[in-house]
């Protein structure tokens, strides 16, 4: 199926890309739209034949749990409702602990890696033929950037990808900003996972900008998109023709004119390097053969195969978001730098899922928050954390200033209880609080 050349669609650029020239198609995030309520904008990029693609964030298939019933329903029903030609996930755990590990259930609020693994395999392929098998159309997965490497891992990204396509004849979404991501933080050649990928199996490309700082490349979305993540782009269209292409912009959004250069930009790689495109290469299928060797007896995941991969993404997750000790074999250093950055994410996205809170706080919100985030991990997504962000504060008898304290107040009363914990609760819940943290 041929989507052409898309861009990420989000509220704050939908006049934008109604105007864009030659869009073919777009892409939403899944868990921000609702049935039913569609923005008029999406509407009429509909009624006009543009193609949309939901793209969720919040499934989870790489984690050891099994996918949520509801969630999958929820994502299956965007595809409905907006007439999806497909669906598109990623290769990544989310949430950790709970049932699996007798553990607190904690959130990530980003997307962080799978170990590659053929156990973590098995468990990812029986989550992707469960998703699979609820979803109403095909199903496509992105490989994510991350800035930490497992442990003894087995297989490399692109023997890792093409075993899931194998096992599951999953299609792939193939971020290339993403390797480039990973080729500056961990050390790995995009070249040699585009050799190992099954290219025949990628339903869309996505490219989008970043930048470098202190040796790290952090995957914004709200950069323009650099030479490198191009050349990339250029290396796999020399190697196969991609179904379409989709420029991700998520923040700091330019003119419309910029965005329009840069989608420009992207047709004019593809057709540059289309002039001189290859066969799909065999090394990809030889590549495969070699790993399927070793991973035969890849099946159905047994029920210790799926508690060791919890117990060890619950250990992970709980470094990163509440202070716990690192994982033995990972680079604590590393850990930190990601620690930091899911809590600098956790603030940006509370301040704009609850914008009142840094207007009421001012220049103090973020010390704030980040004080909070050390080690009250998330619980159950943004909009949670905003009201345990504010009750926290209220506890402590903050803010200061009494006027913004009264006004934190009256913002946690309208949107959490009838008024602010009383003394007794404060109690209870300081004292559980701190049996989590031990």
């Amino acid at each position: 199926m041929e989507l052409g050349i898309g861009i990420g669609w989000r509220p704050e650029i939908a006049d934008a890309v109604d105007e864009l020239p030659g869009v073919d198609w777009v892409e939403v995030v899944a868990e921000n739209i609702c049935p039913g309520h569609l923005p008029a904008a999406l509407t009429r990029l509909r009624s006009r034949g543009t193609r949309i693609i939901p793209h969720g964030v919040s499934l989870g298939l790489g984690g050891a749990d099994r996918p949520c019933e509801q969630r999958l329903a929820d994502l299956a029903e965007r595809a409905t409702e907006l007439g999806a030609p497909l669906v598109s996930e990623h290769i990544a755990f989310v949430r950790a602990g709970g049932v699996l590990t007798a553990s607190p259930l904690l959130e990530a609020g980003h997307l962080l890696p799978v170990p590659r693994t053929w156990e973590a395999l098995k468990v990812l392929c029986e989550n992707v033929r469960i998703a699979q098998d609820s979803l109403p159309v095909p199903l496509a997965l992105e490989n994510i950037a991350a800035l930490i490497s497992w442990p003894d891992e087995e297989l490399t990204e692109g023997q890792f990808l093409a075993e899931l396509v194998e096992r599951t004849g999953v299609r792939l979404l193939i971020d290339v900003a993403n390797l480039h991501t990973n080729h500056v933080n961990r050390g790995e050649d995009p070249s040699a996972a585009l050799d190992e990928l099954p290219v025949e199996a990628i339903a869309y490309v996505h490219v989008a900008g970043g930048i470098e700082r202190d040796g790290v490349w952090h995957d914004t979305h709200a950069h323009p998109v650099t030479q490198p993540v191009l050349d990339i782009l250029t290396e796999l269209r020399s190697r196969v023709s991609p179904p379409g292409v989709l420029l991700e912009r998520d923040d700091d959004f330019p003119p419309q004119a910029e965005l329009a250069a840069e989608l420009t930009t992207i047709r004019r790689t593809l057709a540059a390097a289309g002039a001189g495109t290859r066969a799909v290469a065999a090394g990809g299928a030889g590549s495969r053969t070699a790993t399927s060797r070793e991973g035969a007896a890849v099946g159905h995941s047994s029920p210790a195969g799926r508690e060791r991969v919890a117990l060890a993404q619950a250990a992970l997750l709980s470094a990163l978001v509440a202070g716990t000790p690192a994982p033995e074999g990972f680079d604590s250093r590393r850990l930190r730098v990601q620690s930091r950055a899911l809590a600098a994410k956790r603030a940006d996205v509370v301040a704009k899922v609850a914008p009142e809170l840094p207007e009421i706080l001012g220049r103090g919100y973020r010390a704030a928050f980040l004080a909070y985030a050390k080690s009250r991990p998330m619980r159950d997504g943004y909009r949670r954390d905003a009201l345990d962000f504010a009750e926290q504060l209220l506890v402590a008898g903050r803010p200061d200033d009494d006027s913004a304290r009264r006004l934190l107040t009256r913002w946690w009363e309208e949107r959490a209880a009838a008024q602010p914990p009383r003394r007794a609760t404060r109690l209870v819940r300081a004292a559980r609080a701190a049996l989590v943290r031990k």
